[in-house]
C-alpha cells in the first residue's frame, strides 16, 4: 500500500499494532521521500481479558518508523484511552518501566517486520 501525503498529517493520532498491543502516537511529520513517519508516542494499550492495560508513554522518545505500518486511529477508540492518560498528572521523572515496554514492543515488531510475518505492507 502506498501512503499518500494526505494519509498522515501532523497532529493526527495513529496506531501501530502488533500481537496484543497497540501503540498510539501523534504524527509529527511524514517523510514523503523515504515513506517514514516521525511520531511521538502517547500511550500503549495491552489487551488483556479483564480490561485493557494503558501505559502512558508521553515522556518516551520519538520514533521514525515505516509509514505503511501505521493506520489512522479512530476517534472512538482513542478518546476513552486518551482521557484516562490525560487525567493523570505528568510524572516528574521518566517511567523506565514504560520505556522498557515500548522498547520491547518496537523490537518485537521490527523483528516480525524483517521476517515478513504477516505485517501489513
Amino acid at each position: 500500500m502506498d501512503i499518500s501525503r494526505d494519509f498522515l498529517q501532523p497532529g493526527q493520532i495513529v496506531s501501530l499494532e502488533y500481537s496484543d498491543r497497540n501503540l498510539y502516537a501523534e504524527v509529527i511529520q511524514f517523510v514523503v521521500s523515504r515513506q517514514l513517519c516521525w511520531v511521538r508516542p502517547l500511550f500503549m494499550v495491552t489487551l488483556i481479558q479483564e480490561s485493557p492495560l494503558i501505559t502512558d508513554l508521553r515522556d518516551a522518545s520519538d520514533l521514525l518508523w515505516p509509514a505503511n505500518l501505521f493506520r489512522p486511529a479512530l476517534d472512538t477508540e482513542v478518546i476513552t484511552f486518551l482521557s484516562q492518560v490525560l487525567a493523570k498528572e505528568p510524572k516528574t521523572e521518566p517511567d523506565s518501566a514504560a520505556k522498557q515496554q515500548l522498547n520491547q514492543f518496537i523490537h518485537q515488531l521490527w523483528q516480525a517486520y524483517q521476517e515478513g510475518l504477516g505485517i501489513r505492507d
